[in-house]
């Protein structure tokens, strides 16, 4: 199988958040050629029970020639290893990686939805992946990760929903 550009969303708010993103960092970089991972950004919770933690959320690309499953698969083995427990939804996390672009395909499978279907939604997502990989498409809009950014913060202009980000 040819090599496949990937993009992962990384995050944490629970525990020694760096050390566990330096964990996500160590064993990616194993799993992923020219791999890159970006800045760290702590952002507000969303989209979980009000009261947590806040979050380090980062991005990391590079390429495989895994499966999107597989890949996936891995990640999740990642997750367990840095100590992930999934008692309920939307509980605190150790650590938490997200497929997030896999090449340009679009996968609509139980267990597997690619691109994220959130990720053009949530700053904590685009500002790190922008960071390293501006450049990326997303392949249901066409669009690049910079813009989706940008058109991102021009919608929070009217809305205080769009949390803040702060890089670390």
């Amino acid at each position: 199988m040819d090599r496949i550009s990937v993009a992962i969303g990384i995050g944490s708010n629970q525990g020694h958040r760096g050390a566990n993103l330096e964990f996500a960092r160590l064993r990616l970089a194993h799993l992923l050629t020219e791999f890159r991972m970006s800045s760290a950004y702590e952002t507000e919770p969303v989209g979980v029970e009000p009261g947590q933690p806040m979050y380090l959320n980062a991005a990391a690309v590079g390429e495989t020639s895994l499966t999107a499953r597989a890949l996936l698969e891995a990640l999740l083995d990642i997750e367990r290893a840095g100590g992930r427990r999934r008692p309920y939804p939307g509980a605190p996390r150790t650590l938490d990686l997200d497929l997030l672009l896999f090449g340009d395909a679009i996968i609509d499978e139980v267990g597997l939805v690619v691109p994220h279907p959130r990720m053009r939604e949530r700053a904590f997502v685009l500002e790190p992946l922008a960071e390293v990989a501006p450049e990326l498409r997303d392949p249901v809009t066409g669009q690049s990760i910079a813009t989706l950014l940008r058109e991102l913060r021009g919608r929070s202009m009217a809305s205080s929903e769009i949390p803040t980000t702060s890089r670390q």
